[in-house]
């Protein structure tokens, strides 16, 4: 448990980490320049990236011993793909899918 003075010290410390992290990429690019070729490589690279991985990290417990094991997870998977295939929009894929996976293991895979 945080005393008030520690939990006061790490809000102001998450506030100054987050502002900076907003404030830093106009602080470091002129606006007038086009930004460094590394940073516009990793910004086309790092999103994809960083969906895979959380592709593999959310698939990485599945247990094919049972249908429930597997078949929520694989099947929400299919249905995030056809919806960004389709629609082209991540927050509709995401929460299509999520609402589906939690559909799946609450109400038919019990």
């Amino acid at each position: 448990m945080l005393t008030p003075q520690a939990a006061v010290a790490s809000i102001a410390v998450m506030a100054v980490v987050t502002f900076l992290t907003r404030a830093l990429p106009f602080l470091l690019f002129d606006r007038g320049a086009a930004p460094p070729k590394i940073i516009l490589y990793l910004g086309k690279v790092l999103p994809p990236a960083i969906i895979a991985m959380l592709i593999v990290y959310c698939l990485k417990d599945i247990s094919f011993l049972a249908v429930g094991g597997w078949a929520p997870q694989l099947i929400s998977v299919g249905v995030v793909v056809a919806l960004h295939l389709w629609l082209h929009n991540n927050l509709v894929s995401i929460f299509g899918g999520t609402i589906l996976y939690m559909f799946l293991v609450q109400v038919v895979f019990v």
